[in-house]
């Protein structure tokens, strides 16, 4: 990572737009892009886009079902047949979408032919492939990794080509940035893709429109698959000097999950630490990829959540300082496993937990969190029943004598920049309590920015709920603020 350019140069954001409220991009035009901004107000700004909305899910897999996309089908299918009706699909998919949003019959047919080119050129790579993959010498697993890179790439870079026609069509002048790397021979890193692509732009005359997928020897997907978009995002930020790097979502970042709470009783947190922000991450919370928040921390870029259709609201500002002191700012949680490793022989002894977190990391777990005691460990973890089982039968392997147990429970976790004056521990017992809900465990850190308790699954909302009502409703907010 290049050294962060002196104060004086900062003068410009990087920004990134989610795949949800891509596809609503001709609403963007009066709230993001143009809105009421004069010609110096559009520049001076980069923004990252992402697919549209279930186009990467139709391209690689369903995010959240698993339904298989042209990738998963080329995986798995032996008659070549499924993938291809697959891609097809997706190709008219995109044409409807870009159908809709662009009003020009020239630009549609730009965009039409864009589409034909990086559809039909993924077609013949992956049949080139299936090709070689029918000779014995040839083993098509060790590519891949290579093939959904190039899948994955082809919805931003979609999307980017689509949202500059649209603005060059309202006298903006955008710039198509395609990092994709499509039809390059080169395989930089990261860092130079970025040097190369913004070499020759003038920030003070030209809005670009940067792919969140970016080709590079590192190989994004293999190392954070889905979250590519936002790591590409917080290092264009940090290796450009950002004053700000900004994510829009078409929500904004408040104090729970208002299907839960009611979208009456929750609150905008307004103000935030990176600290808070990978527990968010750690506990599935789409705030920002914990890999990118390392990225602007350690480049000192402090990091805003917006609404993207409320242009006038400053949004949630994520930085070193963080929130006010005392404040709950989130009540969240999710459902998880206990997996509980007891073995009474263990006491005094080293290498229990290493074994179990071996066996957790060899099957893909998420751990979530853990408590340990003289002869139990309990990891709470996010992942399929599957995997747990498989996990389950290595550590009695080494352990023949343990006992190993898994069972569904949910995590309640209560946020805050600094909880240290609040008696969240006591008081959210008691509250748990008095709404008649079992508390199977609860637990806190020294650093004072979480509180976890530990319900039954049944009860997960309605802990949420009680928890929210006690620490975070308006009502409470008013209250301690004067």
């Amino acid at each position: 990572m290049k050294s962060r350019p002196p104060e004086t140069l900062m003068t410009h954001t990087v920004e990134k737009i989610g795949g949800t409220s891509m596809s609503r991009a001709r609403e963007l035009l009066d709230t993001l892009f143009i809105g009421g901004r004069g010609p110096a107000e559009i520049y001076n700004r980069i923004f990252v886009v992402s697919a549209f909305g279930g186009v990467t899910n139709m391209l690689l897999e369903h995010k959240k079902t698993g339904s298989p996309g042209v990738y998963a089908r080329f995986a798995a299918d032996d008659t070549g047949a499924g993938w291809q009706d697959a891609l097809r699909e997706t190709s008219a998919r995109l044409c409807d979408i870009h159908g809709e949003i662009l009003t020009d019959d020239a630009d549609r047919e730009r965009a039409d032919a864009f589409v034909r080119d990086r559809l039909e050129g993924a077609r013949a790579c992956l049949m080139d492939l299936q090709r070689l993959g029918s000779y014995g010498h040839f083993r098509i697993a060790q590519q891949m990794h290579t093939v959904r890179e190039l899948l994955s790439g082809l919805g931003e870079a979609h999307s980017a080509f689509v949202t500059t026609l649209l603005l060059q069509r309202h006298d903006v002048n955008a710039r198509f940035i395609d990092l994709s790397g499509w039809r390059d021979s080169t395989d930089p890193a990261l860092s130079d893709r970025l040097e190369q692509a913004m070499a020759g732009v003038d920030l003070a005359t030209e809005l670009p429109i940067v792919t969140g997928y970016a080709q590079c020897a590192e190989g994004l997907m293999r190392e954070y698959d889905r979250g590519y978009s936002e790591v590409v995002f917080a290092h264009l930020a940090a290796q450009t000097g950002a004053r700000e790097a900004l994510i829009h979502k078409e929500f904004h970042l408040s104090s729970a999950d208002p299907k839960i709470v009611g979208v009456e009783n929750t609150v905008k947190i307004g103000r935030t630490s990176y600290d808070v922000a990978d527990q968010l991450s750690n506990l599935g919370m789409e705030a920002i990829h914990p890999n990118a928040a390392r990225i602007l921390r350690r480049a000192d870029v402090p990091l805003r959540v917006a609404h993207a259709f409320e242009p006038e609201d400053p949004g949630t500002l994520i930085g070193p300082e963080g929130g006010t002191a005392g404040r709950v700012e989130m009540v969240t949680g999710l459902e998880v496993q206990a997996f509980e490793l007891h073995e009474p022989d263990m006491v005094g002894l080293k290498g229990y937990d290493a074994c179990a977190l071996e066996a957790l990391t060899r099957h893909r777990l998420w751990i979530v969190s853990k408590h340990s005691n003289a002869n139990t460990i309990t990891h709470y973890l996010n992942g399929s029943l599957k995997a747990i089982k498989r996990a389950e039968a290595d550590v009695l392997k080494t352990y023949p004598n343990a006992t190993v147990t898994a069972r569904g429970l949910a995590l309640v976790s209560v946020l805050g920049s600094d909880l240290s004056d609040l008696s969240v521990l006591m008081t959210g017992l008691q509250a748990l309590s008095e709404a008649g809900i079992s508390i199977e465990a609860a637990q806190q850190g020294l650093r004072r920015v979480e509180v976890q308790f530990l319900v039954p699954r049944d009860d997960l909302n309605a802990a949420i709920k009680t928890l929210h009502q006690v620490f975070v409703t308006p009502e409470q907010t008013l209250k301690r603020a004067a």
